[in-house]
């Protein structure tokens, strides 16, 4: 007897249809059930309380003291640092995502070659990738102390500086030393993704690009990196979201001071909290807005699920 005569004969018989058909109308529901109740506890409510505080008046002991509309929006816009530390956030993650993807290009390059030691230096390049960020920061950040670091060590003995420098205290050369870690870090996860793109290209096309008088550039352009096309935008989007959003790297260096001279959009989030959660909160919906938008752009204009023709 098939499954679909069984159901009405039970409920005729004043029985429950049999278990099986009753999990069958679910469909993928049960496999897929437990991933969305993860995103709704994990992103989606955040987000809603996150966007939800932001129209609060909460005291800085915590308490909510009532509805305050949208005057935590127009005291945020209103802050004399926003404009800076826009500007920054904007300089930071171009320099930041260009040199990524630039260096990780090469070093993919250079490991799809073989050559003595290729499987060593595989290893070596993951080890920025395994240690934690916020140490890899504060160990930077000790290197450049002013009084007892090793870099104004070394360059004293060498005679290239007169006295200690204070690299983190000046914007000027704290935001390439914060740009430096934030690369340092960001390459072995890009530079795999390269990788795992560049060992998907077929050997064949490049010998029959070969066989037809093209030179190995030539065959690099034409062939390599239309291929590589998504894997690289892979790389691209994340490093795009993780440089736009990176915290660690530039509180573990600087805490985005002084004066939030060296802060990016999360930091100077971070840094409203002390004085009003509410705008700090509206700092972050408009940092979120921004990360969508910015996505949502460059997909548009990559045409990332659109096929070549």
């Amino acid at each position: 007897m098939s499954l679909k005569s069984a159901a009405p004969q039970a409920r005729r018989a004043g029985r429950r249809p049999p278990a099986r058909s009753r999990t069958a109308r679910l469909g993928p529901l049960p496999w897929i059930g437990p991933a969305v109740l993860l995103i709704v506890l994990v992103v989606l409510w955040p987000v809603y309380e996150m966007i939800r505080t932001s129209f609060l008046r909460i005291s800085t002991s915590g308490f909510v003291r009532g509805s305050a509309g949208l005057d935590k929006y127009r005291k945020l816009f209103d802050e004399p640092d926003l404009g800076r530390v826009l500007v920054h956030t904007v300089g930071w993650t171009l320099a930041v995502v260009g040199l990524t993807m630039l260096l990780s290009l090469a070093l993919a390059q250079l490991f799809d070659q073989r050559f003595p030691g290729r499987r060593f230096t595989r290893w070596a390049l993951i080890a920025p990738w395994a240690a934690s960020v916020l140490m890899t920061s504060i160990g930077f950040k000790w290197m450049l102390n002013q009084t007892s670091g090793v870099l104004n060590t070394l360059l004293a003995d060498l005679g290239l500086i007169d006295g200690p420098r204070d690299w983190l205290g000046d914007p000027g050369t704290a935001w390439p030393w914060m740009m430096l870690v934030a690369v340092f870090v960001s390459l072995p996860f890009t530079t795999y993704t390269l990788l795992a793109g560049l060992q998907t290209v077929p050997a064949e096309l490049h010998e029959a690009a070969r066989v037809d008088g093209a030179t190995a550039f030539q065959s690099y352009l034409r062939i390599t990196l239309p291929l590589l096309r998504p894997a690289f935008l892979v790389g691209l989007v994340i490093n795009l979201i993780n440089v736009f959003n990176s915290f660690p790297v530039i509180w573990g260096m600087t805490q985005g001071g002084p004066n939030s001279d060296t802060a990016t959009t999360t930091v100077f989030m971070y840094q409203l909290k002390n004085t009003d959660i509410a705008e700090s909160a509206a700092m972050s919906v408009v940092n979120f807005a921004l990360v969508v938008l910015m996505v949502l752009l460059f997909l548009r204009v990559s045409r990332w699920n659109q096929e070549e023709n």
